[in-house]
């Protein structure tokens, strides 16, 4: 898929991007305002966040020279009985941001989930000071379905409150 700058597309991640995401993922975890993953993480810890298995999937969005600009992962958001509604996450480089690559991400995956045969997408943990995603998501047909009132403890806000946000994928 192509996006908003030209050339830029979504394609499925691959084992050797990793190292291509590491360097964003890390920066964004330490920035301690959009993600409750353990703060010690390796690269290694990192990847076993990130890199889903079947039946998830991890995407990149890569420029015409390669160059990773932001990764999205979507997945069942729970086992079993709950496996017909997905989660997904989504990640894009700082040095990338404002060029409409998050929108390129969402929508892809979005209907990524969809030809999945999910009936729903979920978001379990929005930072509600994330006010961009907050209104990203919106912008895509999520709703804020909740808040748990200080859920999250923001490096720069203090204890704050995580949304969950869903959204209908199929009749």
């Amino acid at each position: 898929m192509t996006g908003p700058a030209t050339g830029v597309r979504v394609r499925e991640a691959t084992y050797d991007d990793w190292a291509l995401i590491w360097p964003f993922f890390r920066r964004i975890v330490a920035d301690g305002e959009t993600y409750a993953f353990p703060e010690d993480l390796t690269e290694e810890t990192g990847r076993a966040w990130w890199m889903e298995q079947p039946p998830g999937q991890t995407f990149v969005a890569v420029d015409s020279e390669g160059t990773v600009l932001g990764s999205a992962k979507s997945g069942p958001n729970r086992p079993g009985r709950g496996s017909h509604v997905s989660t997904a996450s989504f990640m894009v480089d700082p040095e990338h941001g404002a060029r409409g690559v998050g929108r390129l991400l969402a929508d892809h995956v979005l209907r990524w989930a969809t030809g999945q045969g999910y009936a729903s997408m979920q978001f379990n943990a929005v930072v509600e000071t994330n006010t961009r995603a907050v209104a990203l998501w919106r912008g895509v047909g999520f709703e804020v379905v909740g808040t748990v009132p200080e859920a999250f403890d923001s490096a720069a806000h203090g204890r704050v409150g995580l949304h969950v946000m869903w959204r209908r994928l199929s009749l």
